[in-house]
């Protein structure tokens, strides 16, 4: 276990997590389909949630990708992924990406992951930037960003193309290991 919160605790994705996934993303494909459309599609039934699953804990593993997940301690729901991506280890640097299902928002559960995952991000992992990408209009995003002291640096032009979409221009927000 990494951290343990209130009533939840966040782990690193291991194997018996498949069904778990699978289930989280198919309540929640709505909020998913715009900026986890690739987690959404390599979700869509059990045998693609293994297949996934075997990959992140293998990233994991190679430190090439680190997904976490969230979950209620008691019942063992999985409440949001973490992702820490985007690793740039010859600058120590990486990306949060986070998703929590619809009857979590509003809680402070995302926030106070990030803040965990922060302090194991540079305690454990050895970074020394982390990174938040999140669209102006995504205020839950952007919440979570400033909730935990992460600076805006700056406007990341035609960042991001959504499905269909135009591609949207994104903020950078960064935290520094002190």
């Amino acid at each position: 276990m990494i951290a343990k919160f209130k009533d939840f605790e966040i782990n690193p994705v291991h194997n018996g997590d498949a069904w778990k996934i699978c289930d989280f993303v198919i309540a929640n494909e709505t909020r998913l389909s715009r900026y986890f459309p690739k987690t959404l599609k390599d979700n869509y039934n059990p045998t693609l949630s293994k297949l996934f699953v075997a990959q992140k804990v293998k990233q994991f593993q190679n430190k090439e990708e680190f997904l976490f997940t969230l979950k209620h301690s008691e019942t063992r729901e999985l409440v949001g992924l973490l992702f820490l991506k985007e690793l740039d280890w010859e600058t120590n640097q990486g990306e949060f990406g986070y998703c929590i299902g619809y009857t979590f928002e509003g809680q402070g559960l995302t926030s106070e992951a990030i803040q965990h995952l922060s302090k194991y991000a540079f305690n454990e992992i050895g970074l020394e930037t982390i990174q938040i990408i999140a669209h102006k209009e995504n205020l839950q995003s952007v919440k979570v960003a400033t909730n935990n002291n992460f600076e805006w640096r700056k406007t990341l032009l035609n960042e991001f193309t959504p499905n269909g979409e135009a591609p949207l221009d994104m903020e950078l927000y960064e935290l520094y290991k002190y």
